[in-house]
């Protein structure tokens, strides 16, 4: 099983964790989270840009750009993967 995205999670965490200076995710939280909520937006209307007219490489590009920031979103909620994972379990039933 692929881990990535797991993985991915536990660096923003570490990062917003430990704030290192020149780190993308901590100057995305220090913009506060109704920016970071935009930029998911941002990021979402981006993905169904890319799949309507630009191609399935730009598709792919846009959705690891909204993967990421939604993963900085559910970090600075206090939201873990494993609650997503037990919603979306909840919900295949």
């Amino acid at each position: 099983m692929n881990n990535t995205i797991e993985d991915l999670f536990d660096i923003i965490r570490s990062r917003l964790r430990e704030r290192p200076k020149e780190s993308y995710t901590v100057s995305l939280a220090d913009k506060g989270k109704p920016y970071v909520a935009r930029k998911v937006g941002e990021e979402a209307i981006e993905v169904i840009i890319a799949s309507t007219s630009e191609g399935k490489e730009r598709v792919i590009s846009e959705t690891a750009d909204l993967v990421y920031h939604l993963l900085v979103l559910l970090a600075l909620e206090g939201i873990t993967l494993d609650d997503i994972y037990q919603e979306l379990r909840r919900r295949m039933k």
